[in-house]
């Protein structure tokens, strides 16, 4: 054939018998393809990510917002629905082995928004410069430790008391806490003492929660030095601080944190007998080290609870947080007391001596009193075992910032410094993590035996 132009064209017989065949098949496909698609999306839907953060994180840190990544958590009754988590049950978690990761997604709250933190720990307000301590999340060997999740801890604790019960350990945990729990609902407060806000309470009234803390350095009945002799504290063994245990009756969970107290010296008495002292020169009493003192003191305080709750037939929710390490390179009073700006990698840091003798007496007495609960109902146990991974991070103190902006003048030659407590956003935030996870599984195994 020729073209209008002069070119010759081939003519293809073939082409158009398929292009007609095709034409007639094409439809038939669809129609045959069309119900296995619907069968096989009926019977094996697409499973999408459960939220948002599955596949974006959280790149803008620091920051409060009841938006976040928890408000898309699942609710309570689904804790442990499925096959996952079942098996994480059967096999608990051990957050005590791990080590510390970079987490660019920092932390929920920062240190201007927060009105409950101490000014001692409120790092970010008292110009500390180096921010990289707040990027940092525990990562357990074995398990994930989930992000904090406020909406979970507030639909936990709903209609109910919670109330942290120490020394300042228990309180830089509390405010930390509260903080979090803050980026989902404030909190009101509604009671504080005249003692330096020793003991304040708070409530959520989007969830009828209430929050307590009550200072009790011994948790058993003390007196301490500037009240009595200003050298020593007096210590009775035998004896629970009233302070806190007349309110027992009022709490549905109680979390005790005490320690570093019984480093200081003290007089020991069980009834009106004195047992002996610890670094008490001039005083004829007997020397004795505090390692059993704190035990004894413990010990009287956990059985306290159970007897007192037990004897009701209304049990109660106990946590002990272990002890909380210091970090001190020198001098208290020389700027550089805790220098370190990165926590210790994995290995590089043993927990031994003193640490770890406080932290086994805690687990121990946990475990015994958990036998000694078993012939009451509705007693649930259990130890924070925190000491190791705060051991860890030498960088998460106050150091010279327990001050506002310390070198705004230049370096003096003393400055006080606070390597015990923790920065708060900073490591404590951690524990309550842990914290949660206790109650989220106590809830599970509450719900299966229903």
């Amino acid at each position: 054939m020729k073209w209008a132009g002069g070119g010759t064209a081939t003519i293809t017989p073939f082409k158009d018998q398929t292009h007609s065949l095709a034409k007639k098949i094409l439809p038939w496909t669809i129609y045959a393809l069309l119900p296995i698609a619907l069968f096989r999306l009926y019977f094996y839907p697409l499973q999408l990510p459960q939220s948002s953060t599955d596949q974006l994180p959280n790149t803008t840190p620091i920051t409060i917002s009841s938006s976040s990544s928890s408000s898309l958590s699942l609710p309570p009754t689904q804790f442990h629905s499925s096959e996952e988590e079942g098996k994480t049950n059967e096999t608990p978690c051990d957050y005590t082995r791990g080590r510390w990761v970079h987490d660019r997604r920092g932390p929920l709250y920062n240190g201007t928004t927060c009105g409950t933190i101490k000014d001692g720990q409120n790092c970010i307000s008292h110009g500390r410069p180096d921010l990289d301590y707040l990027y940092w999340r525990w990562k357990p060997k074995q398990c994930k430790l989930p992000r904090f999740e406020p909406n979970t801890f507030l639909e936990l604790i709903r209609n109910k008391h919670i109330a942290f019960v120490g020394d300042s350990m228990a309180r830089n945990q509390l405010e930390s806490l509260l903080c979090m729990l803050a980026t989902a609902s404030a909190p009101n407060l509604v009671y504080r003492d005249s003692e330096e806000n020793k003991f304040r309470r708070w409530n959520f009234p989007s969830h009828n929660a209430t929050v307590s803390v009550y200072w009790s350095p011994f948790l058993v009945k003390g007196i301490e030095k500037s009240h009595w002799e200003p050298n020593f504290n007096k210590l009775y063994l035998d004896r629970v601080d009233e302070k806190w245990a007349s309110d027992l009756d009022l709490i549905d969970m109680v979390v005790l944190s005490i320690g570093h107290w019984f480093l200081h010296p003290a007089v020991y008495l069980e009834g009106d007998l004195v047992l002996g002292c610890h670094y008490c020169p001039g005083l004829n009493h007997t020397e004795i080290g505090f390692y059993e003192v704190f035990r004894k003191g413990l010990r009287t305080s956990l059985r306290t609870i159970t007897e007192r709750r037990g004897s009701t037939g209304n049990g109660i929710d106990v946590i002990v947080t272990t002890f909380s390490p210091a970090h001190f390179e020198g001098d208290w009073d020389k700027a550089g007391a805790c220098p370190k700006k990165k926590p210790y990698k994995e290995g590089e840091k043993q927990l031994e001596g003193m640490d770890a003798e406080m932290r086994k007496i805690g687990v121990e007495e946990v475990e015994a009193a958990k036998e000694n609960a078993l012939q009451f109902s509705g007693f649930r146990l259990e130890s924070l075992d925190v000491t190791k991974l705060s051991l860890m991070r030498p960088d998460g103190h106050p150091g010279p910032y327990m001050h506002p902006f310390p070198f705004a003048n230049g370096v003096t030659e003393r400055m006080q410094n606070d390597c015990v407590h923790w920065c708060l956003p900073g490591p404590v935030d951690t524990w309550n993590e842990i914290l949660l996870q206790v109650m989220k599984k106590w809830e599970g195994e509450l719900r299966r035996g229903e």
